[in-house]
């Protein structure tokens, strides 16, 4: 009898322990829980008591360093929860920024620069790092390390590349530099930064960037070209416009369009789709006209271009070329027509004038009388700042309606010592 009560007393003894251990791992257990419910809340006591709770937790002491920082704007308290934040765990980036921000306001250059490689030498790819660590950089004036970090920006995060560029021109505004040190080697940064300097006037620059662009031998955007020749023709820069067309067409296999010594006018007889754009035919909608290729009529080729006029303030076709020329220099322009009836006061022709000046070099004959393929020709010279021309089918004198069709084909521009209409 003896024995069970001894027995009874010791399991009583024995329940008794677990339960107290049981009770003593739900607390334990439930500490860090209750401190991350106390920690989510934005308010001071919760914090600070989410910390003593779980003393060892960097995440709860950084969160109290924010918001003695953002909170408060008491930088000495925060800098103190940042401190600790970064012993318990060195390798979490963002701590030891917002550690090199409080440095900062508080006027310790020597503890903010090493706090700010800190968290690059845990942390050196992650774009938004190095955002946060560019940006300090730029504080302390130290600019050749802030165009490192924003390098580390463009190459990780292309969303931000914009703004990265900008930031970098503003404060080092060198094409040479950034190119050599900044933008990295990737279609999308040199676009974008093409882009930034056409924004800024900056033709030379532009040209560089292209160069490096077209060095990547990579498939460009067509649309980008087209924006690009159109600024460089803007800025006059015809041989450079003209070089970038060569480039691009080589880069996208389109060798088809570019003009040659017999033939200045790309895509002449209308073979190929019309681009609207760089150095072929483009055109501006007109409600008064229609486009289009017709493959049912041709004077030799494939297809030509059928213009039906159909209402009032008729000036041209709507359709147009730029041509790339040389000043001075005499040249023969022929092309192709056929109509049907055209109903309307003022002839139809065709016009090559200095694209820059407006003065009109050579205008063809009315396009009348042509129920069967008809050609026109003739020869002009160059004045001696003339670089572009653009060749237009125009009509003289304009305003009043126009009814009827036109179709036109086979034009051919040559220098005169290189050969003749056809």
């Amino acid at each position: 009898m003896q024995i069970g009560l001894e027995s009874s007393f010791q399991k009583r003894i024995l329940m008794g322990a677990t339960c107290a251990l049981a009770a003593i791992y739900i607390v334990l257990a439930a500490l860090p829980f209750l401190a991350e419910r106390l920690a989510s809340r934005s308010d001071l006591r919760r914090l600070q008591l989410a910390t003593r709770l779980d003393p060892g937790s960097a995440e709860y002491a950084h969160r109290l360093g924010r918001y003695f920082d953002l909170v408060r704007n008491d930088p000495a308290s925060a800098l103190t929860e940042y401190q600790r934040a970064v012993q318990l765990n060195p390798h979490d980036s963002r701590y030891w920024l917002d550690l090199a921000n409080s440095y900062q306001l508080l006027g310790d250059l020597p503890s903010q620069a090493d706090a700010i490689e800190k968290s690059i030498h845990y942390d050196s790819k992650t774009p938004d790092v190095a955002w946060e660590a560019a940006n300090l950089y730029l504080v302390q004036g130290q600019t050749d390390k802030a165009l490192q970090q924003f390098r580390t920006v463009m190459e990780g995060a292309p969303d931000m590349s914009l703004q990265s560029l900008q930031l970098c021109w503003r404060i080092q505004p060198d094409v040479d530099l950034l190119l050599r040190d900044v933008v990295p080697p990737k279609q999308a940064a040199y676009e974008m930064f093409l882009s930034l300097l056409m924004s800024k006037q900056q033709t030379e620059g532009t040209v560089k960037v292209w160069e490096a662009l077209y060095g990547l031998h990579e498939t460009v955007s067509l649309p980008r070209v087209f924006e690009y020749i159109r600024y460089l023709l803007d800025q006059k820069a015809v041989r450079d416009a003209s070089r970038v067309w060569r480039q691009a067409t080589a880069l996208l296999k389109m060798s088809a369009y570019l003009p040659s010594s017999n033939n200045l006018i790309v895509n002449g007889n209308f073979s190929l789709p019309v681009l609207n754009g760089g150095f072929d035919w483009q055109y501006n909608k007109q409600s008064s006209v229609s486009l289009t290729l017709d493959p049912g009529d041709s004077h030799g080729g494939h297809r030509s271009l059928s213009i039906a006029f159909d209402g009032p303030g008729v000036d041209d076709a709507g359709i147009y070329q730029l041509i790339a020329v040389q000043p001075n220099t005499t040249y023969s322009f022929s092309g192709y027509y056929k109509n049907g009836e055209i109903e309307g006061a003022g002839g139809l022709r065709f016009g090559l004038q200095d694209f820059y000046n407006g003065q009109a070099l050579y205008e063809s004959d009315e396009l009348n009388d042509g129920t069967f393929w008809k050609n026109v020709f003739g020869d002009f010279t160059t004045g001696p700042d003339t670089q572009l021309l653009v060749l237009r089918v125009r009509r003289s004198p304009p305003g009043s309606p126009l009814r009827g069709r036109l179709w036109i084909d086979d034009m051919r521009l040559v220098e005169k010592s290189t050969g003749g209409p056809s």
